[in-house]
């Protein structure tokens, strides 16, 4: 009989129609309220995003402060730095573009500071300059120095036949092509049900799996949790299984060669993702010369239990 585990982190309470809580590339999906901010946060959260969204940022910042800068010169006085045209745009523009050589002191020479105001302004730009260019050097080696696991997981998992029985299973495999030392899984099944007071409620358990841990993982590790009289699915159909509001959530871990530690990476499935009546696609073979091949476009690749893999 399975046995229920205790709650992982996430919560006992739940509601018809409740979103993940892990998305699919192991972000958290919880939407944090009347939580108090500090500097940090911001470092965190810029060596986390995307790059686009990391340059876009560096770049509109960028674009915002000698917007800034421009109009300071363009106030106090263009004359200060450059003879004055009397076109407030065209006046702008040469402060702006001033305002450009002195925060990355690239200095040109072609204008110049003259008047005090002005090289009071520069000198301030110059020194925020200094300290801006610094502060995202530290961002990028902190974006490149990162350890991050790099695993890709099956889209789907399957429901198939397996020795005498049946088993859930799913797929993962590196997108580096290293070699992973000594990977590991962990799953956690959670099932949303209805209790007898008509409150939804998650019932938390830690699958058995064929494999928890092996030695080292070069091409594809398949993770498989036998149906067995301890499963927790045990006593569902199969057309059971795949209606029931349920998650797996999944921490892997390996040492990664590229960082010389060990990393993490979390995934979760909902049970809509289960194929059942398939099985997974043989993805890696041996060529004329000898070498295994892995084919990554067959991490996904299923077929009918009916139908002849060749």
């Amino acid at each position: 009989m399975a046995k229920t585990s205790k709650d992982p982190g996430f919560g006992h309470g739940s509601k018809l129609g409740a979103k993940r809580i892990i998305n699919t590339d192991g972000s958290s999906n919880i939407v944090h309220i009347n939580r108090k901010s500090n500097v940090n946060d911001l470092y965190t959260y810029l060596i986390s995003i995307s790059w686009t969204k990391f340059f876009a940022f560096i770049l509109l910042g960028y674009i915002l402060i000698n917007v800034a800068f421009g109009l300071l010169y363009t106030l106090i006085g263009i004359d200060q730095i450059t003879p004055e045209t009397g076109n407030f745009m065209t006046d702008f523009l040469h402060g702006f573009f001033f305002s450009a050589q002195t925060i990355t002191t690239v200095g040109y020479g072609g204008i110049a500071p003259e008047g005090i105001s002005a090289s009071v302004i520069s000198t301030f730009e110059a020194l925020m300059g200094l300290l801006s260019f610094s502060f995202i050097t530290g961002l990028l080696y902190g974006r490149f120095s990162k350890p991050r696991a790099s695993i890709h997981f099956s889209d789907n998992m399957v429901l198939t036949q397996f020795k005498n029985g049946r088993a859930l299973m799913f797929r993962l495999m590196n997108n580096r092509k290293n070699i992973m030392i000594e990977p590991e899984v962990t799953v956690t099944l959670s099932i949303s049900q209805k209790d007898n007071n008509g409150n939804y409620k998650r019932t938390f358990y830690n699958l058995d799996l064929e494999r928890r841990n092996i030695t080292y993982l070069p091409t594809i590790w398949t993770i498989v949790h036998e149906i067995d009289s301890e499963s927790p699915l045990f006593l569902y159909e199969d057309k059971e299984i795949v209606k029931l509001d349920a998650e797996l959530y999944i921490l892997a871990q390996y040492h990664e060669q590229s960082f010389s530690q060990k990393v993490y990476q979390m995934f979760s499935y909902h049970f809509d993702q289960i194929k059942a009546g398939h099985k997974f696609v043989q993805s890696s073979s041996i060529d004329e010369a000898g070498y295994t091949i892995l084919d990554h476009k067959l991490l996904n690749k299923t077929v009918s239990n009916r139908e002849t893999v060749l």
